[in-house]
């Protein structure tokens, strides 16, 4: 028998413990099927040390274990943003650049297949992971990846796409920094860069050693908009194949929900909205339905007003798109709760109130402390 520490993300107000509970001298504090019944029990255990046991095979306690040990899809997140700037910022003397980039395709599978919520939530809560141009490209490969499975598009393509999704700006990998930080507008050679960067980076691709035409394609026409105003070839509608147009969104969703040195970031459900009815990114109608489905109002790692007061931040989609389940993070007197509290919002006194700017939400978040060891660093 060895012991193994949880967080209070694992206790559930009104829920059955799913196992034995310990201090750190191995004295049982509550019992399995325990019902916790407010935050007063939580904080004590809190207090006295939250451990449980891990027995072996065959034991009751595998559920335990199950929690406990498992990966961390935070830390594959981070493993891909390290792997990917490396890659990227000296392609031109990398060998195996192709089999380099499926490899980081790997990691961001296999983090979403921990737990979508995490990935998700990393959009707008993990942005110490790397670099802007680097991060974007991770960010953008998490929500394509998401949204073709949504669609049920084919393994094969989707590892295409998440290619494309994490090289689709190394043609302006240097000075997107820059770009992004800009709050005096662009120059004359600032706009031929952006311009320029798909073909750029085409070119790049291909030097690198890759050869898939619809790899090349996605990163070529990733600025393609449906009614043609897009560039660089000004293609439109059909001409556009799915996959690019996948990329498209999943990119402009994840620059807008994106703070830069000139603005704050944009709301997600102001992001979302723009999206759906056309703005910039003119979307095929065909599945808007499917990005509602994936992102919906409150998606993870938004930051929530509740209608009691307290300021919380979304961990998991809930039954309907405006019923998330989140967790309290500030009491209703703007004070910092002592824990994260989790908070049903289908209920009328924890109700959806409003998305709150993660500037005016002030709060630091660990992401660890909202989903436990699957968001460990």
């Amino acid at each position: 028998m060895s012991k193994r520490r949880i967080s209070t993300v694992d206790i559930v107000i009104g829920e059955p413990l799913p196992w034995d509970i310990y201090d750190g001298s191995h004295n049982l504090l509550l019992r399995r099927n325990f019902i916790v019944r407010d935050e007063r029990q939580i904080e004590e255990l809190v207090q006295r040390g939250l451990f449980v046991e891990i027995a072996g095979p065959g034991s009751e306690h595998l559920a335990a274990k199950k929690i406990v040990e498992a990966p961390s899809a935070l830390r594959l997140i981070n493993q891909a943003n390290k792997g990917l700037g490396r890659l990227l910022y000296n392609i031109s003397n990398e060998t195996g650049f192709v089999e380099k980039v499926m490899a980081i395709v790997s990691l961001i599978k296999e983090a979403i297949g921990i737990n979508e919520d995490i990935a998700l939530a990393s959009i707008m809560l993990n942005r110490a992971a790397s670099t802007y141009p680097v991060r974007h490209g991770i960010d953008t490969a998490i929500l394509s990846l998401l949204i073709a499975r949504s669609l049920n598009m084919a393994d094969q393509e989707i590892d295409i796409l998440l290619a494309a999704a994490v090289t689709m700006n190394v043609g302006m990998l240097r000075d997107q920094e820059r770009l992004q930080g800009k709050a005096d507008g662009l120059t004359d050679e600032d706009k031929d860069i952006i311009k320029s960067h798909p073909q750029v980076g085409m070119r790049l691709l291909k030097q690198a050693g890759v050869t898939n035409i619809d790899w090349l394609v996605h990163v070529l026409m990733h600025h393609e908009n449906e009614d043609g105003s897009g560039y660089p070839l000004g293609k439109a509608d059909a001409k556009i194949p799915l996959g690019t147009k996948i990329l498209s969104i999943a990119d402009s969703y994840c620059a807008q929900v994106t703070p830069r040195t000139y603005r704050k970031a944009l709301l997600p459900n102001a992001v979302l909205r723009g999206i759906l009815l056309g703005g910039q990114v003119n979307i095929d109608r065909a599945f808007a339905g499917s990005i509602m489905h994936v992102l919906s109002a409150y998606p993870p790692g938004a930051f929530v007003k509740l209608e009691n007061g307290e300021t919380a931040v979304v961990t998991s989609k809930g039954e309907t798109t405006t019923t998330p389940v989140v967790h309290s993070l500030i009491g209703p007197r703007n004070t910092p709760l002592a824990f994260p509290i989790r908070r049903d919002t289908s209920h009328v006194a924890y109700a959806v109130k409003d998305l709150v700017d993660e500037t005016q939400a002030a709060i630091h978040v660990s992401m660890q402390n909202l989903w436990g060891s699957e968001a460990s660093l």
